[in-house]
């Protein structure tokens, strides 16, 4: 058994722990391996272990990972989108969890509409209001989201977040909980279009805690792959 493969074992181990712990089902939480910075060939090593989801930051590594390695898994967007490349967004991944403008999400469905697709989206906030995180806030994702639902090439799936990185991952807690809350508020208002299935949040340091409290696509990095090499 290869590192990366024993390293997936382990966390898969763990996400089943958590959910269990939570009165969960552990097959409600999708493993999603982070290859920023990754080489192709340790990629596909965890492809080969069973991931079939890659989270992927920029454009342009995610183009050259995508054409070459011709592989049959999902891609979703995790980075900063920038409107400029909304056309590459529609055309290499299944779904992008970093909307968190009006503006953005209108040219995705302007780009969709004209590539004969509707895309899966999730609206990013910024729960700990962070100057230096993207993403919506608490108070403006509800306004944001009955604006999204109105553009007929996006289907919003839910919610994502990054908590500020804490030694202790108990401390993550309250900004996943946030979260959560905030999903569930947006249920309630049974906006037309609008499924709040997925909560994508929790990343190698905090995911045991982030499921726990909901999370449904865990964002695992340097727990499969080792720390990065820039």
């Amino acid at each position: 058994m290869s590192v990366i493969e024993d390293n997936i074992r382990e966390i898969r181990e763990n996400i089943a722990e958590a959910a269990m712990k939570s009165g969960r089902n552990p097959s409600e939480i999708l493993l999603m391996a982070v290859t920023k910075t990754v080489d192709d060939d340790r990629i596909l090593e965890a492809i080969e272990a069973g991931v079939d989801i890659m989270g992927e930051n920029y454009i342009q590594e995610a183009k050259r990972k995508i054409e070459k390695m011709d592989v049959d898994v999902k891609w979703h967007m995790i980075g900063h989108l920038q409107s400029n490349k909304a056309k590459y967004a529609v055309r290499f991944f299944d779904m992008v969890h970093s909307i968190d403008r009006m503006g953005l999400a209108a040219e995705l469905d302007k780009r969709s509409a004209t590539a004969g697709r509707v895309l899966d989206i999730l609206v990013e906030v910024n729960v700990s209001g962070e100057e230096s995180k993207n993403g919506i806030s608490m108070d403006e994702a509800p306004d944001l989201i009955r604006q999204i639902s109105s553009l007929d090439n996006l289907s919003i799936r839910g919610l994502m977040t990054m908590p500020p990185w804490f030694d202790d991952p108990e401390n993550a807690r309250p900004y996943f909980v946030a979260l959560r809350e905030l999903r569930d508020k947006i249920i309630a208002e049974n906006i037309k279009g609008v499924e709040m299935r997925e909560l994508s949040m929790g990343m190698s340091g905090d995911y045991r805690v982030a499921v726990e409290e909901g999370a449904t696509i865990v964002r695992i990095g340097t727990a499969i792959f080792g720390a990065r090499v820039y």
